[in-house]
């Protein structure tokens, strides 16, 4: 059975998507972005904009009942393969000591600077 997370106060989608989609013991999130309320409302730096597309990422999967800790792959899209470093760093202090498996790309992204999606186990099966 398919549930579709609410997330309360967050961003609402950006088109005819579901933030998050809860099934067999999973939550399948949508690729989070930069936006503070809207497109036109980002942080101005590139670290900024990364801790504020984890926060997003952090508020859906909660709201579907899991966290970053219950997280197990996640796809990060870049549009500037300069700025990993950065990325990674930002990244590391949202995650800690958990590394779940990822995958990187560089892309062309619709005014944004990065989109990171993630399959995570819902907190009551999560290890």
């Amino acid at each position: 059975m398919l549930r579709i997370a609410e997330i309360p106060g967050g961003a609402a989608a950006v088109g005819p998507f579901s933030q998050a989609v809860v099934a067999n013991g999973f939550v399948f999130t949508a690729g989070q972005i930069p936006a503070i309320t809207g497109l036109d409302n980002q942080p101005e730096t590139f670290e900024e904009q990364v801790r504020q597309t984890l926060r997003n990422l952090t508020a859906v999967l909660e709201a579907a009942g899991s966290g970053l800790a219950h997280v197990v792959k996640v796809n990060t899209y870049l549009t500037d393969p300069g700025q990993l470093e950065e990325y990674n760093r930002v990244y590391a202090e949202f995650f800690g000591d958990a590394k779940p498996a990822r995958t990187s790309v560089c892309v062309s992204l619709w005014g944004v600077s990065l989109e990171i999606e993630c399959v995570a186990v819902l907190a009551e099966a999560g290890q």
